[in-house]
């Protein structure tokens, strides 16, 4: 399906107004969640397949995830969807205005690699709650995933509601030439520019999902235990590979030696002293993103891990304590198990050093100061803040999720996902009567007297 021909056949299907009715995109998100129910053992079964996900990991952060996402939305929609009124000046009596929720059309959304259930499967559920039609396009390099995604989405739509195209670059490249409505990208930050770029052509609205060096900050008055503790699991869940993952740590120097030993400890506690042998560490997506890994570590001595398997796609869970601020490990997103560990002794050079780099799609916070804790979180811009937790903000429905510059534009989840994919239309009616003169030419009111007037009447 990269010809306008099936494009046409969705906008049909679209223009007909059934995906407007609001029994009608209840029913759908319905219907898909009781067949992502039924394929609750393929999807863990290609997660595993794909990326070595743990059963538990897998379901709490893919399927549960999507089945969540989907009763938080139905539970809500018919809310959401109420057009909103609107106060009218005295100038424009007798008269009504109102905000009237409409879908955009058809939308197109690009899924990622590293959650490949979940990160299709979302933006798809706030897309229909708001009564469009869509193409999904998951991730070639998740193929187990993308064909059950394939099979989820045949049996839950009608083909000219919701489809799949599967395929790699060159397919999703083609897709971006088509006439969508909206286009909802989930992935890097390079390629978000393509994307960006290729809408640009058509002027379709777009939102970017994207990444970032997301940081961590341990102050010294922070629960030394928990912090390594939630920074670990934030970390290490999916080998590393999650958008709002750590990316390094900044950590007061007068807890850094207890940190990083409570940090080594937290990791062994969780995967064992063969991290290779745990039933819960997942692998990296390909040998590619490996030996991408790998060079990370050319030069660099870890504290803890450093080792890596290509043909097994095993990269071990790995602690470096001070990296030099211009070594890649620190200039590029890691994305995989690699957590630098930066002391630092002046508060506020540490915030001037992230300020510097662009903003980042999470910052975590562990203060046991609330004063603390707010003031970094004003210093220092970002998409989300998690305080004295990591990657858990995700699983507040009521937030908006999103990046800042560099690392996306616009927001999902919830309410903030319903209305990534409305068009707000205003709506203004007026009665005919009375129709006063004051306002048609000629005008014979004086300025000053008109400029009286108008404060009240225009409100």
């Amino acid at each position: 399906m990269t010809d306008n021909v099936s494009i046409l056949k969705m906008r049909e299907f679209f223009a007909d107004g059934g995906t407007r009715e609001l029994s009608f995109r209840r029913q759908a998100l319905h219907t898909f969640a009781r067949v992502i129910e039924a394929s609750e053992a393929e999807i863990l079964a290609a997660l595993k397949e794909d990326l070595g996900k743990p059963t538990i990991e897998a379901y709490a952060s893919e399927a549960g995830f999507v089945l969540r996402d989907i009763r938080y939305t139905v539970k809500h929609l018919r809310r959401w969807a109420r057009p909103a009124k609107a106060r009218v000046p005295p100038l424009l009596w007798p008269g009504r205005a109102r905000v009237i929720p409409e879908p955009r059309g058809v939308a197109l959304i690009i899924g990622p690699w590293n959650y490949p259930f979940q990160l299709a499967l979302s933006p798809l559920i706030a897309a229909v709650a708001a009564g469009n039609c869509a193409v999904v396009k998951p991730s070639e390099y998740a193929p187990k995933t993308s064909a059950v995604i394939r099979d989820i989405l045949a049996k839950s739509f009608d083909g000219a509601h919701v489809r799949v195209v599967e395929g790699d670059h060159t397919v999703a490249a083609r897709l971006l030439e088509e006439p969508f409505d909206y286009i909802f990208f989930t992935g890097g930050t390079e390629t978000g520019r393509k994307v960006m770029a290729a809408a640009a052509r058509r002027l379709t609205p777009v939102t970017l999902e994207l990444g970032g060096k997301n940081p961590a900050m341990v102050c010294a008055d922070a629960d030394i235990r928990v912090a390594a503790r939630r920074i670990a699991r934030g970390k290490f869940m999916n080998a590393g590979q999650t958008c709002v993952a750590t990316d390094h740590v900044w950590v007061d120097h007068a807890v850094a030696a207890p940190f990083m030993e409570a940090l080594t400890g937290a990791i062994t506690s969780f995967y064992g002293a063969h991290p290779e042998d745990s039933p819960d560490y997942g692998r990296i997506i390909s040998a590619r993103h490996v030996d991408r890994l790998a060079g990370l570590l050319e030069g660099q001595a870890p504290t803890l891990g450093g080792a890596f398997n290509a043909e097994t796609k095993y990269v071990a869970p790995t602690l470096l304590l001070a990296p030099a601020a211009g070594s890649p490990v620190m200039q590029e997103e890691i994305f995989g198990p690699i957590l630098p560990v930066i002391a630092y002794s002046s508060l506020d050079d540490a915030v001037a050093r992230i300020r510097a780099m662009p903003p980042p799609l999470a910052l975590y916070i562990f203060s046991s100061s609330r004063a603390r804790a707010e003031d970094l979180r004003a210093r220092i811009p970002s998409g989300g803040v998690c305080v004295n937790d990591t990657v858990h903000h995700l699983l507040v429905p009521a937030l908006p999720f999103g990046g800042l510059g560099a690392s996306g534009m616009g927001a999902y989840h919830g309410r903030a996902g319903f209305d990534t994919f409305t068009h707000w239309r205003s709506v203004m009616t007026r009665g005919t009567w009375p129709d006063g003169k004051q306002t048609y030419p000629p005008f014979s009111l004086s300025l000053n007297t008109f400029k009286k007037m108008y404060r009240w009447m225009a409100g």
